[in-house]
């Protein structure tokens, strides 16, 4: 037994240490708090236990002793338990007193000390907290007092005359009170102050103004919590220094509706450029219960003249049945090799497979038109392996045979509707705080309109909808939804490229 107090990092995601993503993929339970990212969960194992316990003002999931509780017990189970909170576990996250409590009940544990947002959200919005010409020192103060106590724990007077950056958190709420005391303690009307909200995250956003104009400039720009109040001359270097407000998507939400397995290029991509990322896989790949009739293909894979790959995940599963009978690549012998697209031809290339054909168009037409092309003349009779999904278009194998070939139609894998957040993408649809929803096959955008009906996109017309390709926007327009976006070349980095290109005239 034994609990991890892990720090989540400030809200980035990238931002958790690589000792604390080893930590969440072993543990047996994970105990999280609002201030974590819930992606991390996905380090977590399938079969962990994941308890929420969040805290948010006036909103307490479970009460802190509770918790402890809750640790304990966990531990004394004989589990490993991760507890997963926001920034780093020992600034102001209690972690010392959860310290405290396994020590008492004899649960050996480890501090993971993770980024604070009190470093963080200042650097994302360019302010140094240390500067060799303006501050060699930080402080970092609690703004939860309770301004009508009779005393404070704050020393004002040192803090508005040391040469000290001063950071602030949990102190929205008493800003007017923080600002009120510095002032009043002899700090400088005209001393630079920022507050940044949601540091690190796609919704951070950032102002500078003075201390003695903080207030109400929080006020008219609708500053909440959580933000972080930076105090000292290194926030005039906001301006000049913030680089994370000049990612192209930032501010953005998007939806992902790939499939989990599929949709990591596109949700990392996105997310680099700024964008929050909601992955809401509407479909999810399984492997097949048996798969007798594709192993007996590849017995006699030297009877075809083509293997037609029509996505990464046909390259994926036949793979991994090569690998099962005892074999690899070197079974593919004579076969010419085809792929759908620059994707699935990397899929090859990683197994040591240099693709024969790729159609200009990425899509089956473009197979059919380029294998006809290649063939002319030697169609008749060929036999063609096509491993793919158990269900999918059916105009490649019926084109094809149209001309002479022998296509072999074998699943590889399946494809099931999935409904992860959906009650988030409906919520976030309905209150208009969905920039896009993006579609990457067709099969996406029917799963998604049975999650959430094609009226409600059309409601909400603010929401756009990408489609990667032709066949993708027809099936959008079947059921009367318009693509807004659609990029020349039917790959996952023209789709990033045309949703970036489409917002930054926006």
């Amino acid at each position: 037994m034994k609990v991890y107090l892990l720090g989540a990092g400030p809200g980035d995601p990238g931002l958790l240490t690589l000792k604390a993503r080893d930590v969440l993929a072993r543990a047996d339970v994970v105990v999280y708090d609002a201030l974590a990212n819930d992606s991390l969960l996905g380090h977590a194992r399938p079969d962990a236990e994941i308890i929420y316990v969040g805290k948010v003002a006036g909103n307490h999931a479970l009460p802190q002793h509770e918790i402890n509780a809750l640790l304990v017990a966990k531990a004394k189970e004989g589990k490993v338990v991760a507890r997963l909170k926001g920034g780093d576990p020992y600034i102001f996250g209690r972690g010392g007193e959860e310290a405290e409590e396994l020590l008492a009940a004899g649960v050996p544990f480890e501090e993971v000390p993770g980024i604070s947002s009190t470093i963080a959200a200042p650097a994302y919005a360019g302010i140094p907290v240390t500067h060799r010409d303006f501050a060699s020192s930080v402080t970092i103060i609690t703004g939860h007092e309770n301004p009508d106590k009779p005393g404070s724990v704050h020393n004002w007077q040192a803090l508005a005359q040391s040469a000290s950056t001063l950071v602030f958190v949990m102190g929205m709420k008493n800003l007017p009170d923080i600002a009120r005391n510095l002032l009043t303690a002899g700090l400088a009307p005209d001393t630079p102050a920022a507050l940044i909200y949601r540091g690190t995250t796609a919704r951070h956003r950032s102002l500078v103004s003075t201390i003695a104009q903080l207030p109400e400039a929080a006020v008219a720009a609708g500053f909440t919590n959580p933000s972080v109040i930076v105090v000292g001359k290194v926030a005039s270097l906001r301006d000049k220094l913030n680089w994370y407000e000049q990612k192209p998507l930032l501010g953005r939400s998007i939806v992902v509706t790939r499939a989990r397995e599929q949709a990591s290029g596109l949700a990392q991509s996105l997310t680099e450029l700024g964008a929050e990322v909601i992955q809401c896989p509407t479909i999810e790949i399984r492997p097949l219960p048996d798969y007798a009739e594709l192993d007996a293909a590849i017995a006699r894979l030297a009877d075809y003249g083509w293997i037609i790959f029509t996505s990464v995940n046909g390259v994926k599963y036949f793979w991994q049945r090569l690998a099962a009978l005892g074999r690899d690549s070197r079974a593919i012998g004579a076969c010419r090799v085809a792929a759908i697209g620059p994707a699935t031809a990397d899929a090859l290339r990683e197994r040591g497979i240099c693709p024969d054909f790729i159609p200009e168009r990425y899509v089956a037409e473009g197979v059919v038109e380029g294998l006809k092309a290649r063939e002319a003349g030697r169609l008749a009779g060929m036999r063609m392996l096509l491993p793919r999904a158990a269900k999918a278009r059916e105009v490649l194998p019926e084109e094809l045979g149209k001309a002479g070939a022998v296509v072999d139609v074998i699943s590889a894998y399946e494809t099931v509707p999935a409904a992860s957040r959906k009650d988030e993408v409906v919520a976030r649809l309905a209150e208009g705080s969905l920039d896009c929803v993006t579609f990457g096959s067709s099969s996406t955008v029917e799963n998604f309109l049975e999650l959430v009906p094609a009226a409600s996109l059309k409601a909400h017309p603010t929401t756009l909808l990408a489609a990667i390709g032709p066949v993708t926007a027809d099936t959008l327009r079947k059921h009367g939804l318009e693509p807004h976006i659609q990029p020349e070349a039917y790959t996952i980095p023209a789709l990033v490229e045309a949703i970036k290109a489409h917002f930054a005239k926006a």
